[in-house]
């Protein structure tokens, strides 16, 4: 059961005890105070119908309330599609919008539309191929919600939607010791109950809970560790706390490599980066997790921790088979750095959907060429393998070679040496061993300036 938890619904207080600690927002919302405007659609983050706003002093963002659980919304304020309107009931600009460019017809997805849009017209955020990419609408389609939401951008913020920041800055809220409140205090408690679950932005772990009706007590909720969501750029490179979400981390990436900026861009919804975290990515060991193979080409070191040891190694040495992590009972993620070099990353995803979708192929390639020369490459795939995995064999045809598109095409037969993919709905294996392969030679094109993206092609 969890202890008491804080927050603000709707710019009122409220005070939650005597819940289960994985009891999700979407839930108590309908069940507990009649709030059946959120829905649930598919119970997993991937349709948005279960979209609210939450509020925290860096700010609103929209997440989904159906793997949100209660103890993350410790402190902070929650608005709901009723909330989103006014005190008086006045229609927020992208709920008049909505109605002005018929935006709606069955309208079960309608309030997630609503609370994405509300949040976004908060933050001044246009992009709204990007905003609205985790909200799904199976009648209505999406001009007509983009028009809406193009029409409420030039109506200014209304006053009730901005008094959430200043009232989480005064709201006092007790510490909950299912929450640390730093590293320190997280490392103390996991040795002494290594056996634990860790639960950061739970977009993964949520779904134990959701769908596979999981018992993951005793558990931490990793939030409110404030010393593990830090970007540092220091002498070894830049470091990345566990718990930086892909929302703070994509603009960073956005500099230094705009490929893996891309990458993350696609590969989650809005919402799902406003929660999820860059160490939980890496600490849950999937082999068709799409920030580790961009991580790996990276040359990524990932720092262990256990107490009060640390450790640090590859991050492609952490996974060793499907499943399993060279992690110890009691050791979590605590950072991870990305070594300062050249950008020579390209990141390729290959899904049946082009946004918020499973890959079937994630290909992170970085080859380095000197005096034509092939002097280092570095090429790490996920979804070929049972973990995220160089394609080492494929590195030693290369290096020492030329660059050249001779030299690319003989290196391309040694994918067969490293991968024996498997067969599933996503892909069979012979089409990842050829895109696989495919991928670097698409790598060879763009770096010779030849216009090989699909997307940017002008017929």
């Amino acid at each position: 059961m969890t202890d008491e938890v804080s927050f603000l619904l709707n710019g009122a207080p409220v005070r939650v005890s005597d819940q289960p600690a994985t009891r999700t927002l979407l839930d108590w919302l309908r069940e507990d105070r009649g709030l059946t405007g959120t829905k649930e659609g598919c119970n997993e983050g991937d349709c948005g119908a279960c979209t609210v706003i939450v509020t925290d002093a860096d700010g609103s963002k929209a997440v989904n309330g159906c793997i949100q659980f209660l103890p993350h919304l410790h402190g902070k304020a929650v608005r709901t599609v009723e909330g989103i309107s006014g005190p008086g009931g006045e229609m927020h600009p992208v709920q008049a919008a909505m109605v002005d460019h018929h935006g709606s017809q069955c309208g079960f997805c309608t309030p997630g539309f609503i609370a994405s849009m509300a949040a976004a017209h908060t933050n001044g955020d246009t992009a709204f191929d990007d905003v609205l990419a985790g909200n799904l609408c199976r009648c209505t389609g999406y001009a007509p919600i983009i028009r809406a939401a193009e029409a409420a951008a030039a109506h200014p913020v209304p006053d009730w939607m901005q008094t959430d920041r200043d009232a989480v800055a005064a709201l006092q809220t007790a510490r909950m010791p299912i929450a640390p409140q730093t590293a320190d205090t997280l490392a103390a408690w996991y040795a002494d109950n290594p056996d634990a679950t860790l639960i950061a932005g739970a977009t993964d772990v949520g779904l134990w809970v959701t769908k596979a009706l999981r018992d993951l007590a005793p558990m931490a909720f990793l939030n409110q560790c404030a010393d593990l969501q830090g970007i540092e750029d220091t002498p070894g490179g830049l470091r990345l706390g566990a718990m930086v979400t892909f929302t703070d981390l994509l603009p960073v990436m956005a500099e230094r490599h705009p490929s893996f900026a891309e990458l993350l861009r696609r590969f989650a919804s809005v919402q799902v980066r406003n929660a999820a975290t860059i160490g939980g990515n890496i600490a849950n060991g999937s082999p068709i997790g799409d920030s580790p193979p961009a991580l790996i080409a990276l040359d990524a070191q990932l720092h262990l921790r256990k107490g009060d040891a640390r450790r640090t190694i590859p991050l492609e040495a952490f996974f060793l088979d499907y499943g399993k992590q060279d992690r110890a009972p009691g050791e979590f993620v605590e950072a991870i750095t990305i070594p300062d070099q050249p950008d020579r990353l390209r990141c390729y995803k290959l899904s049946k959907r082009f946004d918020q979708d499973i890959s079937a192929i994630c290909g992170c390639l970085s080859v380095t060429v000197e005096g034509g020369t092939v002097t280092a490459a570095r090429l790490a795939y996920g979804g070929m393998a049972g973990i995220p995995k160089r394609a080492t064999h494929v590195e030693a045809a290369l290096v020492g070679q030329p660059w050249t598109e001779a030299s690319v095409r003989a290196a391309m037969a040694a994918y067969s040496q490293d991968f024996t993919p498997l067969s599933d709905m996503r892909a069979s294996a012979a089409y990842r061993l050829e895109t696989a392969a495919n991928m670097l030679l698409r790598y060879f094109h763009e770096d010779q300036g030849v216009a090989a993206n699909v997307l940017e092609v002008n017929p």
